[in-house]
C-alpha cells in the first residue's frame, strides 16, 4: 500500500507536469529574458574589446562598433612576452589543485558522513572552526613562507585552496542523502575494504556532487591572483590572472602619468588602448571557463539540489 506521503508527492508531481501551454510559454519567456540579461553583458564586453580606442572615445559604448580593431589584444599579448606561459601555469595549477582538492575534500566529507565513525563530530568541528575564525594574513604568510618554505613555489598556488569547509559540508550532506547505507553494508559483508568502498562504490554514484565541487574548485583556482601576489616573485611562476592585473596596472600608471613623460612617451601613452584592453583581459581570462562550463552543467544543478536536502 502507498503511504499518505507518497500520494501527496504523486499529486504534487502531477500538478507540476500538468502546466497549461499558456503558463509554459510565459515561464519560458521569463527564463529566456533572464538568460539574455545574464549573457548580454559578456557579449557587450567582447564587442568593446574588438572596438578601436579612438572610436570608443568619440562614439562611446555601443553594440555596433564604428571601427573594428585588434589593438587591445595586440597590446595585452605583446605587453608581456609570457602570456602563453602564464596560461600554462594557470592550467597546471587548476588541474592539479582541482584533482588534489577533490581527493582531500571528498575523502574527508565521506568519513564524517559515516554514522559508524566514532569521532565524526570532533572532525566536523575541526573542519567547521576555520570557517568562522582564522589566524590572519600575517600568520598565514609566515606559515607558508617560513614554516613550509613555499615562497616562489607552485605549491603556494595550490595548497592554500585545496581544502574548503563549505565544500566539505556540501559533500558530506550529499553523501548522507544520496549514498544508501545498505550498499556500504553489503560491500562490507562481501569483504570490501574502506578504500575500495570509497573509490569503487561511493564515488561513481556521487558524480553530481563531485562535479559540483570540481566546478567550484576550478573557478577558484582559475580566478586566483591573491596567492600569487603574496608568494610569487619569479616571472616563470606568475599565473594568468596576476599577469593580467600587472598589465592593467601598467596601463593605468602610464595613462595617469602621461603629462610627466617626454613628448614621445606621452604620445605613445595617449595611444594605449586603455578601456578596450581591460575588456580584452576579461575575454582572455573568462573564455576558457565558459567553454569548460557545459561539461559540468548536467551535474551542477543536480549536485546542488541533492546536496542541499536535509536528511
Amino acid at each position: 500500500m502507498f503511504s499518505k506521503k507518497d500520494n501527496m508527492e504523486d499529486a504534487n508531481t502531477s500538478v507540476f507536469l500538468n502546466i497549461s501551454k499558456k503558463s509554459n510559454v510565459i515561464l519560458n519567456i521569463i527564463l529566456a529574458i533572464f538568460a539574455l540579461v545574464s549573457i548580454i553583458p559578456f557579449i557587450f564586453v567582447v564587442i568593446i574589446s574588438f572596438t578601436s580606442e579612438n572610436a570608443l572615445k568619440v562614439n562611446g559604448y555601443s553594440f555596433l562598433p564604428k571601427e573594428f580593431s585588434l589593438d587591445a589584444y595586440r597590446y595585452v599579448i605583446g605587453a608581456s612576452g609570457q602570456l602563453a606561459h602564464s596560461y600554462m601555469i594557470t592550467i597546471i595549477v587548476t588541474l592539479v589543485g582541482t584533482a588534489l582538492g577533490l581527493l582531500l575534500i571528498s575523502s574527508y566529507a565521506f568519513v564524517i558522513s559515516r554514522r559508524d565513525f566514532r569521532y565524526r563530530k570532533f572532525f566536523t568541528m575541526v573542519a567547521f572552526i576555520p570557517m568562522l575564525f582564522n589566524g590572519g594574513l600575517v600568520s598565514f604568510y609566515l606559515v607558508m613562507t617560513k614554516f613550509l618554505g613555499l615562497k616562489n613555489s607552485i605549491w603556494a598556488l595550490i595548497l592554500p585552496m585545496c581544502m574548503n569547509t563549505f565544500y566539505i559540508i556540501i559533500l558530506r550532506t550529499f553523501f548522507k542523502t544520496s549514498v544508501p547505507e545498505a550498499i556500504i553494508e553489503s560491500a562490507k559483508i562481501d569483504g570490501a575494504s574502506e578504500l575500495r568502498i570509497f573509490f569503487q562504490i561511493v564515488l561513481p554514484i556521487s558524480l553530481p556532487g563531485i562535479a559540483t565541487i570540481a566546478l567550484f574548485l576550478t573557478l577558484g583556482y582559475w580566478n586566483d591572483w591573491f596567492n600569487a601576489m603574496l608568494f610569487i616573485d619569479k616571472d616563470s611562476l606568475v599565473p594568468l590572472q596576476y599577469l593580467l592585473m600587472r598589465i592593467e596596472n601598467s596601463v593605468e600608471f602610464l595613462a595617469q602619468n602621461a603629462g610627466k613623460l617626454g613628448a614621445t612617451q606621452a604620445e605613445a601613452a595617449a595611444k594605449l588602448p586603455k578601456e578596450t584592453a581591460k575588456m580584452a583581459m576579461v575575454v582572455l581570462a573568462t573564455a576558457p571557463i565558459i567553454f569548460a562550463y557545459p561539461f559540468f552543467q548536467k551535474y551542477f544543478v543536480n549536485g546542488l539540489t541533492i546536496g542541499a536536502v536535509k536528511e
